[in-house]
């Protein structure tokens, strides 16, 4: 790695580097509470609205009990519609309060509430997208975090984290991203380089820190 690089790598890591899920309060381990709550996570995540707003909803549906599919499934619709207001996610509370409510109930049907049986079923992306809620966007929000405890996909960096690497002037392809840190930091990498697409300021400050 380059001097240049490691520069913009560390300044970017110590400015942005922590992870969506670490944002939410989970402390993400490869059990079913934590992999249960950063499928919500990403579930809120992969929608048209600020990530600030969706990480204030994942806590809040969290602090409420949905911590786990079976106290999501119990939970009513209104309870999920006012912890999903609580957090601000107004915008869309009906629908992803109904969704969140069906996602439980197939992981709880399909996997018994552990998605570590579907990481063993099959690819988990392919099988992500028969949750409800979850798309194609949903999935990579979900193994970009869920790669530091998942190593079989790391690096895994999308599109949006490889358009964060170019603002930057970094490499772009996943393999070379993953040889800029090491393993156990490859989820904050990919984090910090999807708020530096979506933040030109962020960019900014890490460029002139840099």
């Amino acid at each position: 790695m380059s001097e240049k690089n490691a520069s913009v790598v560390r300044s970017l890591l110590d400015r942005q580097g922590t992870t969506f899920a670490a944002d939410a309060g989970i402390k993400l381990r490869n059990t079913p509470q934590p992999l249960y709550q950063l499928l919500v996570l990403s579930h809120l995540l992969s929608a048209r609205i600020r990530s600030d707003i969706a990480v204030a909803s994942a806590r809040a549906l969290f602090q409420a009990g949905m911590r786990t599919p079976r106290r999501m499934a119990e939970a009513d619709w209104q309870q999920r519609v006012d912890a999903l207001g609580e957090g601000g996610y107004r915008r869309y509370d009906e629908r992803t309060a109904t969704q969140l409510g069906e996602a439980a109930e197939l992981v709880n049907r399909d996997y018994r509430g552990d998605l570590r049986r579907m990481r063993e079923a099959g690819d988990p992306g392919e099988l992500l997208q028969e949750i409800t809620g979850i798309g194609p966007s949903g999935v990579h929000i979900f193994l970009r975090e869920a790669q530091g405890v998942w190593p079989e996909f790391a690096p895994y960096f999308d599109r949006k984290a490889q358009q964060g690497a170019e603002r930057l002037g970094l490499p772009t392809s996943p393999e070379s991203l993953g040889r800029l840190v090491n393993e156990a930091d490859l989820p904050r990498l990919a984090a910090a380089l999807v708020r530096v697409a979506l933040h030109a300021d962020a960019a900014r400050e890490v460029r002139a820190a840099a």
